[in-house]
């Protein structure tokens, strides 16, 4: 669209808003309905470790939406000289997992325990067990478990729990609904159903100490939806809770909510079966879209779905670019005290390209680059650790090089389960995060690491907000066409992309880089430990 038709779409409403709250960024995306971003905005934030715990402040939530809001409008008006008054569609999109758990009257019982935490471990390991399927520490049904083998006294009064972007999205249209994507980090799904699995929450009901309490599992879960259908309509109230402002008219379609992961998958095309993507960001995570069930259970593997409800084999870490970002602020303040002021993308272009005249091994350095714990490695608190030997060959190249290799680590060891013993192959893996913003660095890194080629596409920086905007797109649309066809036919016309296959040295030099790596676990976190036969 050029300028005029772009300012006639605003000004009839046919303009669509992708919502997403991100481990540190909330951001608002708004598209016309041929897919480009117009206008954009965002609120920063962090998580708190409290009392044991890593969460969010509820009220935030609220500020960080309606900042970013409100910086989006202030957009538009600036580039179109037209209020934001009207938008046909809406997708709300955050952190998945975690566990935020409401009496009847919709009051928060306790603060919102995120995808972070693993403090679960009791509780997933007897609910893996109970299920014969994998239930990661990170799920919500993991929290409510171990809140019951705590004897948490909230659990008698809880009347539904969900994840974020429900949370979100039934603040703003009254609906307790999930997307099967997001739905699929809150309890087990059916694929062939879409629903949460019947023997599941059966097994679930009939525990001794769940059955106790006057709440059926069943009636506290939000309701399931995939994508392309219509999860209600933007209320007055809610209206007033996006736009501060107060110019925003009620009554846009809201999209199933979905997890950052789904997001993810539409963002990168990455639907289908057979393909893949790695999301990279505070935390990562691989998504592996299935064409044939895993002979069997694995710790470290989730099986989720994609928002249009297929089977995805997971790997998730908790830690990926946070000691990146630690490292680059300390870099920067010695820039400040020379004088030298860099904005972000240069500070850490001239640090990832660094890395680019390391040693294939990274010098013998090592890098556990945990700000909480992890589980697949099994370390159950955040102790970032940076470790040479007399003889490492310490430079800046090899120490950048090491937080790149360091950043994949976790996500290596899980991805060799898929790929050594599942034997898991994807016609197609693409890659998305600001780690990628600077060119060609990143990515190769990651392609030696699992030793399979890396595609990055020009979107790569945009991520879930950009795709939850598509989604919501795609709801308003009421069509029967399916997920991957409208990605493939419409959205995806002429993708601008760039592949990189990996390099023989430098796969011979992160897998001597991993080793040593694993040789500093501990024994029980040694490759395969984590397998549940």
């Amino acid at each position: 669209m050029n300028l005029v038709e772009t300012t006639r779409a605003i000004e009839a409403g046919e303009v669509s808003l992708g919502i997403e709250l991100g481990s540190t960024r909330i951001k608002a995306v708004l598209v016309t309905d041929d897919f480009n971003t117009i206008a954009s905005g965002s609120y920063v934030w962090e998580n708190r470790f409290e009392d044991g715990v890593w969460t969010y402040p509820i009220d935030e939530v609220w500020t960080g939406i309606q900042q970013s809001y409100t910086q989006m409008a202030a957009d538009v008006q600036s580039k179109y000289h037209s209020a934001l008054t009207k938008i046909s569609a809406v997708g709300v999109s955050a952190m998945m997992h975690g566990y935020l758990a409401f009496d009847k009257s919709g009051e928060l019982l306790v603060p919102f325990r995120t995808w972070r935490n693993n403090i679960t471990e009791q509780s997933a390991d007897e609910l893996t067990k109970l299920f014969n399927f994998n239930i990661p520490q990170r799920w919500s049904i993991a929290h409510l478990y171990q809140a019951i083998l705590n004897g948490e006294d909230h659990v008698r009064n809880v009347n539904f729990i969900t994840s974020l972007a429900g949370y979100v999205t039934w603040k703003l249209s009254g609906e307790k609904v999930l997307g099967v994507g997001d739905a699929s980090g809150v309890f087990p799904i059916d694929d062939k159903t879409g629903s949460y699995d019947k023997e599941m929450l059966k097994k679930f009901s009939n525990l001794d100490n769940v059955k106790q309490y006057p709440w059926d599992i069943e009636d506290i879960l939000p309701d399931i939806l995939p994508a392309g259908k219509v999860a209600g309509h933007l209320t007055a109230d809610g209206a007033k809770l996006l736009d501060a402002n107060g110019n925003l008219e009620a009554g846009s379609v809201m999209a199933p909510p979905e997890g950052d992961a789904g997001t993810g998958m539409v963002g990168t095309n990455s639907v289908r079966k057979r393909t893949g993507n790695i999301s990279v960001g505070t935390s990562s995570f691989s998504m592996n879209v299935l064409d044939k069930p895993l002979t069997k259970v694995y710790r470290d593997i989730d099986i989720v779905m994609t928002p249009d409800g297929s089977p995805v084999a997971m790997v998730h870490i908790n830690n990926c670019s946070s000691d990146i970002n630690a490292w680059a602020s300390v870099f920067n303040e010695f820039a400040q005290r020379l004088g030298v002021e860099l904005k972000p993308d240069r500070l850490y272009e001239t640090l990832f390209l660094e890395a680019a005249k390391a040693d294939p091994d990274a010098g013998g350095l090592v890098n556990y680059s945990y700000q909480s714990g992890e589980n697949i490695t099994k370390i159950k608190a955040g102790r970032p650790l940076f470790v040479r030997t007399p003889n490492s060959k310490f430079s800046l190249p090899n120490f950048m090089q090491t937080q790149l290799y360091a950043a994949f680590a976790p996500l290596k060891i899980g991805m060799d389960i898929l790929i050594n013993q599942e034997h898991v192959h994807t016609d197609v893996m693409i890659a998305q995060g600001g780690l990628f913003r600077t060119p060609v660095i990143g990515q190769q890194v990651l392609a030696n690491a699992l030793n399979v080629p890396i595609t990055v596409m020009s979107t790569a920086g945009e991520g879930g907000p950009w795709g939850m905007a598509v989604l919501a797109v795609y709801a308003k649309r009421d069509t029967d066409e399916s997920l991957e066809d409208f990605l493939d036919q419409e959205v995806f016309t002429n993708p601008e992309s760039m592949t990189l296959s990996p390099e023989p040295e430098g796969v011979a030099g992160y897998q001597k880089f991993i080793e040593k790596y694993q040789a500093g676990l501990p024994v029980e976190a040694a490759a395969g430990d984590a397998i549940s036969d």
